[in-house]
């Protein structure tokens, strides 16, 4: 018998709105949790990533959450990262408006006094990292007296980034009689630490297997130097599909991103360092089909549903089982398949042996073989990157500045010297009768410009000859004279000088 959103307890205005966007069916998730939810219970529900929880925790919480003031909310969803706050705030906000309910993310990476300013408005449901939010709590521009319902959502994850002491701090800020709501994609000990002290009589509710399935995967692992990793992850997405590359630091996300597009393809990239508008804007880009691939850390390794993903390669190890299962589960979700790709060095054989143990795998490392692997997306339709990495587009404009910055290649044709200088009569920056203030000409003088050959006070060197300009005519030269001086040697300049002084 197929349940309906109407067969859960929720409104009629509630389920045109889930209509309105694109909702029809509950999924299991929903239907086990929303119930509950509804009756005001505590609960606690242990199911994975992708299955749904967003909308089992909203549509009770919209559906019940009063008014809030000013600085005063009235609902509070704690998340471990920026990037799924956004996508919570993405998924329930066009539901909230709906319902005239107002709904904002609070987390780093953004300015202050914006959520500030929205807080003074008043805001019903704040979606926070709990960074961000004891920040403000401690500046008094938000109080979390009134709040009647707290989510925690990705419990675990939160955990394991060590947020566990904040979230407790907020929890003590709420108000007693809140509802309290956890999901997590397993049940550890500080998970259950946290339901033990925070909830009362907690509807324990367990959606899907307890552990992160790698088993319906691709799995390969690939020998190689360090030196053909770039290549081996680019063809490896051509092949596959779009997908995530994952490195271990914030400096190695930034260098493969560079020689991914060096390798043609177009990327973008994730990590803890940048800016939330450029984090938002990546996984924009690779959900619209604009990149063939994300680079990141692990912070994007967890809470993350992204649609499209058919490959993951492991640049870099992770730093233990729990970690490959996380960054492997952004591929094959839903029931699908995907391919997982860990590069693997000689020195690292062991530590991936290790991790293979604790994943449950016994796969022979071995060459690459593209032959194996499953293509799910063909991504040519993607505009490649320019050859050149990402700051090809971004070096230092140096127009303007004599004799630097030249295009090389252009110069050796146009004049056969290296970076169309003259050596031999003195001109250029450095050369002995030019220069960038010298009497001998350049940019500065008043006798000549950038393309001159005779500068000021009858120079005849310096500067910079422009591309096809015609060689210099030695037949033009004006006449020696009294105080003019060659433009090259010493022994002239002060010839010069004595004129001048004998007068």
């Amino acid at each position: 018998m197929d349940v309906r959103f109407s067969d859960l307890g929720i409104s009629p205005q509630m389920c045109h709105e889930l209509k309105r966007a694109g909702f029809d069916e509950p999924f299991e998730v929903q239907r086990e949790t929303i119930p509950d939810m509804m009756l005001g219970r505590d609960v606690c529900c242990r199911a994975p990533t992708g299955s749904g929880k967003t909308l089992a925790f909203g549509i009770p919480m919209l559906e019940r959450v009063g008014r809030g003031e000013p600085s005063l909310p009235k609902a509070l969803i704690l998340t471990p990262t920026r990037e799924l706050a956004e996508q919570i705030h993405g998924v329930l906000d066009p539901i909230a408006w709906g319902l005239n309910l107002k709904i904002m993310p609070i987390y780093g990476g953004v300015s202050y006094s914006k959520q500030i300013r929205r807080l003074d408005k008043g805001v019903d449901v704040v979606v926070a990292c709990p960074g961000r939010l004891l920040d403000l709590i401690d500046r008094e521009n938000v109080f979390l007296d009134e709040v009647e319902i707290v989510i925690l959502d990705e419990a675990d994850r939160m955990a394991d980034m060590g947020f566990t002491e904040p979230v407790c701090q907020i929890l003590e800020e709420c108000s007693p009689k809140r509802q309290t709501v956890m999901f997590s994609a397993t049940l550890d000990d500080e998970v259950a630490e946290i339901r033990d002290k925070y909830q009362t009589e907690p509807q324990i509710i367990e959606i899907g297997p307890e552990e992160v399935s790698v088993t319906e995967m691709n799995h390969h692992f690939w020998l190689m130097p360090n030196s053909m990793k770039s290549r081996i992850s680019a063809e490896a997405i051509r092949k596959s599909g779009r997908g995530f590359i994952f490195c271990r630091t914030r400096a190695g996300v930034e260098r493969v991103a560079d020689e991914m597009e060096d390798e043609g393809l177009r990327v973008t990239s994730i990590h803890g360092g940048m800016p939330q508008k450029k984090r938002s804007q990546a996984v924009e880009d690779f959900t619209e089909g604009r990149s063939h691939a994300i680079v990141a850390t692990d912070v994007a390794a967890r809470g993350l549903d992204i649609k499209g993903v058919h490959c993951v390669v492991h640049y870099d190890p992770p730093e233990n089982g729990k970690a490959f299962k996380h960054r492997s589960g952004r591929t094959a979700r839903a029931g699908g398949s995907g391919n997982v790709i860990s590069l693997v060095q000689n020195p690292q054989k062991k530590k991936w042996a290790t991790i293979q143990k604790e994943v449950g795998l016994n796969i022979k490392f071995s060459t690459p073989e593209f032959n194996e692997v499953i293509q799910h997306e063909d991504i040519s339709h993607i505009r490649p990157a320019r050859r050149g990495g990402r700051n090809s587009r971004q070096r230092k404009d140096r127009r303007g500045r004599p004799n630097d910055g030249g295009n090389r290649n252009r110069d050796k044709k146009h004049y056969g010297r290296r970076n169309g200088r003259d050596d031999t009569r003195g001109g250029g920056r450095d050369s002995r009768g030019g220069g960038k203030d010298s009497r001998g000409g350049g940019r500065d003088s008043r006798g000549g410009n950038r393309d001159s050959r005779g500068g000021n006070r009858g120079g005849n060197s310096g500067g910079r000859r422009g591309p096809g300009k015609p060689k210099f005519d030695r037949s033009s030269r004006p006449p020696k004279g009294p105080g003019r001086s060659r433009g090259r040697g010493g022994d002239n300049k002060r010839k010069s000088r004595n004129n001048h002084s004998n007068r």
